[in-house]
């Protein structure tokens, strides 16, 4: 298990995070792509002059190896109603086919008092792929035993009957500065049916030193040879994104070194890389990501050379 460094070459920003839609003014955060033979959407976050996020969708145009600016988004799904779990925004996060239907994964954000926010998944259903109902006004990760701070930021694939999710967990909440700080790690969890989740607290990607203290959202994919492969974001000063390599998806290896996306010397991706999407299309194998300020200053693609 030992696949070779990755080399990624970066296509451009396919939007800025600047928007004139009248549902989000700001931000490209946390794309995730629904690829299929004829193309491919992408699903977004984007934030109104309030701050509060929605999930957009537009179509990803590729032209040869040239991404085409996004132009145009609607709105597949936005903040839940005032007291819910999701009334402050809702961030998307991972989009499963199955059976003729799109089950939108995403987390809702509330508001804190003693902490500045909480996270909960939630999910959302379509039978077209654009237009999303909720399948529960409650979250369908909830605080538990097992994860008793939050839930945020899942990734599923369906296998052999068996729904899979990696899954952001916190650890703890800390005081430092005077100012509440969370720590949180990836964690597993199984479904019969992509809704209720048996959760162990098994931890998949955990801190590797004491700088670090938090993680974005996984991506995952099994390649043909049964390789588990996954990207994420990891924070230390600044975010970076990371790679690891399993046998199960259970337990994994930690190959940062290994995932062959650099920041920029200067620009909009020159301070953080994060939030990165792997997708497969037409033979080849793109990722859309994040740079500065989580989303602020838009998304760009890079394909795998």
């Amino acid at each position: 298990m030992n696949s070779s460094r990755q080399c990624w070459k970066k296509l451009g920003r396919i939007c800025d995070g600047s928007h004139d839609w009248d549902w989000a003014s700001t931000h490209a955060a946390l794309p995730v792509v629904d690829a299929t033979a004829g193309g491919a959407r992408v699903f977004f976050t984007a934030r109104d002059d309030r701050g509060r996020s929605s999930i957009g969708v537009a179509d990803l145009r590729l032209d040869g190896a040239t991404a085409l600016p996004i132009a145009r988004a609607s709105r597949a799904l936005a903040p839940g109603p005032l007291g819910a779990f999701d009334d402050s925004g809702v961030t998307s996060s991972c989009l499963v086919r199955f059976e003729g239907r799109s089950y939108l994964y995403y987390t809702g954000w509330s508001l804190g008092v003693t902490v500045p926010f909480y996270l909960y998944v939630g999910l959302a259903v379509s039978e077209n792929g654009i237009e999303f109902s909720r399948v529960s006004p409650a979250p369908i990760l909830e605080r538990s035993a097992v994860d008793p701070f939050l839930t945020a930021s899942p990734w599923v694939i369906v296998e052999n009957g068996v729904w899979r999710m990696w899954y952001v967990s916190a650890a703890n909440w800390t005081i430092e500065n005077g100012k509440a700080k969370h720590y949180y790690h990836i964690r597993y969890a199984e479904s019969a049916d992509g809704v209720k989740w048996r959760r162990e607290g098994t931890v998949c990607i955990d801190f590797a030193n004491r700088d670090e203290y938090a993680f974005g959202r996984p991506c995952v994919i099994k390649e043909r040879d049964g390789l588990y492969l996954m990207w994420y974001s990891y924070r230390g000063e600044r975010y970076r994104i990371g790679f690891a390599e399993s046998l199960d998806g259970i337990t994994w290896r930690r190959r940062d070194s290994a995932a062959g996306i650099e920041p920029a010397r200067e620009g909009w991706d020159a301070d953080m890389l994060t939030y990165p999407a792997v997708f497969d299309l037409r033979g080849n194998r793109y990722m859309l990501y994040n740079g500065n300020g989580y989303g602020r200053t838009g998304m760009g693609l890079a394909v795998l050379e």
